[in-house]
């Protein structure tokens, strides 16, 4: 199935994503402490702990910090307790924006991201008032120039929901949350190994935002993201360089 051509919008991403590495450790230990406090500290039976240490081992982090967080979490070593909070709002031109945070303070957070909104040309809304334009998903990328055939067939065979091919030759793999290990799996195995792979937000529809309000966008969506509580942003702004 074609899309529009979402790559350029992606490798943005990534590189802005790289840019604030050092801060991928603290998002790190707050997603593992997290998952290990509501899943279990057992790695083999908690699929969310499982993609969580994953991302920790991407960025370097020590196999003994990581144990250690989840002892911190599990009770066997004293530690802060951490809850998940999600915000919705608008952004420039009517742009969806979800974040999400895990705090231990909850006023402390929701004032900061009510500032960035006000701050920033946002709107900050209800709960649901935007969410309802995105879809929880599994979501796999692959650069153009890998085979789309090949993607396709590994991927449905191992329960993709969908793959899609945009103008540009990029290749998105679509899962259910659960069914995402799987299918990424399955594609490692064959030897097609995602440039993103991540469980997300996926926005169904995109505002595309050129100029004056692309750079108003970035910077609002900079602000929510450098926030100390703030774990993800998703939007379904397609900002133009």
């Amino acid at each position: 199935m074609a899309g529009h051509s979402k790559w350029a919008n992606i490798q943005h991403r990534k590189g802005r994503q790289d840019e604030k590495r050092q801060r991928i450790w603290t998002r790190c230990v707050r997603e593992i402490m997290v998952a290990a406090r509501t899943g279990g500290g057992d790695a083999a039976a908690n699929p969310r702990l499982r993609l969580a240490i994953e991302k920790a081992k991407a960025a370097n982090m020590p196999a003994d910090t990581i144990k250690r967080n989840i002892d911190k979490a599990t009770g066997n070593l004293e530690g802060v307790n951490y809850e998940e909070i999600r915000y919705e709002g608008y952004g420039i031109g009517g742009a969806a924006i979800i974040v999400d945070t895990m705090t231990d303070n909850r006023v402390r957070t929701v004032a900061d991201v009510r500032h960035a909104f006000s701050k920033y040309g946002g709107n900050m809304g209800t709960e649901g008032s935007v969410a309802f334009q995105f879809k929880h998903c599994g979501q796999l990328i692959f650069a153009p120039g890998t085979s789309e055939d090949r993607v396709m067939e590994v991927a449905l065979e191992a329960g993709a929901e969908d793959v899609i091919s945009d103008e540009e030759g990029a290749i998105e793999v679509l899962t259910a949350p659960g069914d995402f290990e799987a299918v990424k799996n399955a594609l490692e195995a064959a030897g097609l190994v995602a440039d993103m792979a991540e469980v997300t937000m996926r926005a169904e529809n995109t505002i595309a935002l050129t100029g004056e309000d692309a750079a108003r966008m970035q910077k609002l969506l900079d602000v929510l993201e450098d926030l100390d509580d703030v774990q993800n942003v998703f939007h379904n702004a397609e900002i133009a360089e």
